[in-house]
């Protein structure tokens, strides 16, 4: 067989294995998999709503996956459902009936978020204690409903989180910052809606699942603090790039002039349920389900990899070579699958995401005895700020990209990595998924 349709071969498993994934976590099928109606009675997993016991049911959310979730709602709840609307980013609405879908920016929050998140706050702000308040939520919601601290501006919170998402800080630090900047996240939300009861379901898109990390928990209560905000700015050493009225704000907060957000104890909470609909490691077991019907001898790593994305690229890259000298961890053919987030320290002025750059940092180490195959994209469809989910590279794109005149480590430390692969045709484009349960990491080893 040739190298070629070899190569083309694992292309194409690869991608059905992504796709796979991607299926898994549909936000409407992963709704109605959990949530049912029989007349009055909402039942989601093991517990039990008794719709009759409210005057009104209203559905509020955001996130990029909040469109199909609100389609689902409206058809669990149907006539029963009086109001709502929910924040998506652009590109990402679908066609829903009473539930009205309003657009914003993501990553970096816009003069819609705002506008958004104050029709948010204004809804939920109506609910009374005969109101049940349908929470959904998914990645994207912290920028997609911004609605800043009295004394900081949009240029503050625009300015405050690209420097976050630039320095490193992985996205636990990045919504510890989010929520001590803001009037809903951290809890506020549920405050608002208070004394209403709150139902959230959530499609994760955070490493361990934590529900006062996703979106920035509007309706869970706050582990973070004003010092561990100060903690986080000494940490990356962006105190003088972090604007001063934030930080002015911060170190308020800090000493005890400004209200923390809401912690575990705070009796707004009593009527709060959460449920998480749907998580990376619901996306990689569809992944190893589909690699394993190939014929790959497949493991999962975890659903957890966090850390910077160059170490997390080394060390996937150890794993394949040990493989293909060893048979270990699972002999050949095999299939590595992994999750979760990394971090990229932006240096340079290029173009890319850290699921490109992860695989551009794989380039030349895929130039190995045997055929190594990496795909790595964001189940959003959206890897940075670029129109590519990811890319894919083999054991012959060194070689392609050598003869192209690509350097990749030139490419690497200009952060470049999606003109690298645009000039290969490497890069992954799905368009939005409407879904986010963060990363898919794909290596396949032959």
């Amino acid at each position: 067989m040739k190298a070629c349709s070899f190569s083309e071969k694992m292309r194409a498993h690869a991608e059905k294995i992504f796709h796979s994934a991607l299926e898994a976590v549909d936000p409407a099928s992963c709704l109605h998999r959990i949530c049912r109606r029989n007349n009055n009675i909402l039942k989601i997993k093991n517990r039990s709503y008794d719709l009759d016991s409210f005057k009104r049911i209203i559905v509020i959310g955001a996130g990029k996956a909040c469109a199909p979730m609100a389609q689902a709602m409206e058809k669990i709840l149907g006539s029963r459902l009086s109001e709502g609307m929910v924040i998506v980013k652009y590109g990402h609405e679908s066609e829903t009936g009473c539930i009205k879908i309003m657009q914003a920016g993501h990553p970096i929050p816009d003069k819609n978020s705002i506008k958004a998140a104050q029709a948010l706050a204004e809804l939920a702000g109506t609910a009374d204690n005969t109101t049940l308040v349908i929470f959904l939520i998914s990645g994207g919601a912290s920028s997609l409903a911004a609605l800043p601290a009295p004394g900081i501006s949009l240029k503050d919170k625009q300015k405050a989180t690209q420097i976050l998402l630039e320095c490193g800080a992985d996205i636990h630090e990045i919504n510890t910052m989010r929520k001590h900047m803001s009037q809903i996240k951290g809890g506020l939300l549920a405050e608002k809606i208070y004394p209403g009861t709150v139902i959230c379901l959530a499609i994760s898109d955070v490493t361990g699942d934590d529900p006062d990390i996703i979106g920035s928990g509007p309706c869970t209560p706050d582990k973070g603090t004003f010092d561990q905000c100060l903690e986080i700015i000494k940490k990356y050493k962006i105190a003088g790039l972090i604007p001063s009225r934030v930080h002015d704000h911060l170190t308020k907060g800090a000493k005890g002039l400004v209200s923390e957000t809401l912690k575990p104890d705070n009796q707004v909470f009593a009527g709060v349920s959460y449920f998480i609909t749907a998580g990376n490691i619901n996306a990689l077991e569809a992944a190893r389900s589909e690699a394993v019907r190939h014929g790959y001898n497949t493991i999962i790593l975890s659903s957890m990899i966090k850390g910077t994305t160059s170490q997390a690229a080394g060390f996937h890259m150890d794993i394949a070579k040990e493989i293909l000298a060893t048979g270990n961890p699972v002999p050949l053919p095999a299939c590595i699958l992994s999750g979760g987030e990394t971090t990229v320290r932006v240096r340079g002025k290029g173009k890319g995401g850290r699921n490109q750059e992860f695989v551009l940092a794989c380039v030349r180490q895929l130039s190995t005895p045997g055929h190594i195959l990496v795909l790595a994209a964001g189940t959003d469809g959206t890897d940075g700020p670029t129109d590519a989910a990811g890319a894919i590279a083999d054991t012959s794109t060194s070689a392609r990209a050598d003869a192209l005149g690509l350097d990749p480590e030139k490419f690497l430390k200009n952060n470049d990595s999606y003109h690298f692969f645009d000039a290969l045709s490497d890069l992954v484009i799905t368009g939005p998924t409407r879904t986010n349960v963060m990363d898919i990491r794909i290596i396949l080893v032959t």
